[in-house]
């Protein structure tokens, strides 16, 4: 199995990869994103936001139909996250991963763009649209999490030392193991094994420890700054795609059987959520799971593109 370094070193992205610097909380910061130009642009800007355990990269097919289609597209990684900046010390909050990605779009001269998040960056999607809502042309979820407060419900806190030590414990196996059994329903395709490579090689290289701590601090954030609350304050038109096999749930290994088991109810979580969100347009999946843009690229692309076609 490959050995990536603790910035991705020696995974190649499908695209060329820029480098955003900037200084924050005191810091000098890089983010690593992808700037793709279609060529017959039509004028707008998409903004691909990967999840918890995605990159940039993982966006690929995505990237191609939106280029194909006129869009240019910025897919960025996050600080703390595959090819960016992984601080030691650094105060995670969805609302500084917004100011920055926005910070980024403002560099590149991008007013207005179609924020599209998926996992993870759809919960940083949701709170971009609300800290930037001139700035979001339409908004995009896929397969968010956060559709509830797992705290809420009875899962357990966990400190982030806590969340460390799971995360020292990660390998190539634990990771296919989980996405075999949360993401896709028991079923696995060729087509993922990329991107466990990509994940694992970072955990088995010698930043491994570097790694598991923005992993440990980023945990945190997801379990501890629900956005759910706030969704009937989203503005802009958003549309939410949503596998139905889909049982993505933080902290579900903690909590109590009885809780468990009514945790990361996708098919329920997406008509509330759906509900919630004025305006909001909801496609599902029946037969796809947590990434539908990697199970099913060709129809989570004509969907997508329906989407962010709509008036």
């Amino acid at each position: 199995m490959p050995r990536y370094g603790p910035r991705l070193e020696g995974f190649e992205y499908p695209r060329p990869v820029q480098t955003f610097a900037f200084a924050s909380q005191s810091q000098s910061l890089e983010m690593a994103y992808l700037d793709v130009a279609p060529e017959r642009p039509n004028g707008r800007t998409a903004v691909l936001l990967h999840g918890k355990n995605f990159c940039a990269a993982t966006w690929v097919s995505t990237i191609d139909a939106l280029t194909a289609a006129g869009f240019r597209v910025i897919a960025p990684d996050q600080v703390g996250f595959c090819k960016s900046s992984k601080p030691s010390g650094y105060q995670y909050s969805f609302g500084q991963l917004a100011a920055n990605t926005h910070a980024l779009l403002d560099t590149l001269g991008i007013e207005r763009a179609v924020i599209v998040g998926h996992s993870m960056g759809g919960m940083l999607a949701a709170r971009y649209a609300l800290q930037y809502p001139e700035a979001t042309e339409r908004l995009v979820l896929v397969n968010p999490i956060g559709l509830e407060d797992w705290k809420a419900e009875g899962v357990p806190w966990r400190s982030i030392d806590a969340w460390n030590e799971r995360e020292m414990k990660t390998s190539f196996d634990s990771i296919r193991d989980y996405q075999r059994t949360v993401y896709y329903s028991g079923d696995w395709k060729p087509a993922y094994e990329p991107w466990v490579r990509m994940l694992g090689g970072m955990y088995a290289g010698d930043g491994r420890k570097a790694v598991a701590w923005s992993q440990a601090l980023t945990s945190d954030m997801v379990f501890n700054q629900p956005v759910v609350y706030e969704f009937p304050r989203i503005a802009a038109p958003t549309t939410l795609f949503v596998g139905l096999k889909d049982r993505t749930a933080i902290g579900k290994d903690l909590a109590p059987p009885e809780v468990a088991k009514r945790l990361g109810d996708y098919p329920a979580l997406g008509r509330r959520a759906a509900a919630a969100i004025p305006g909001a347009t909801l496609v599902e999946f029946a037969e796809l799971g947590h990434s539908p843009q990697v199970e099913d690229p060709a129809r989570f692309n004509a969907e997508l593109l329906k989407a962010v076609s709509a008036p």
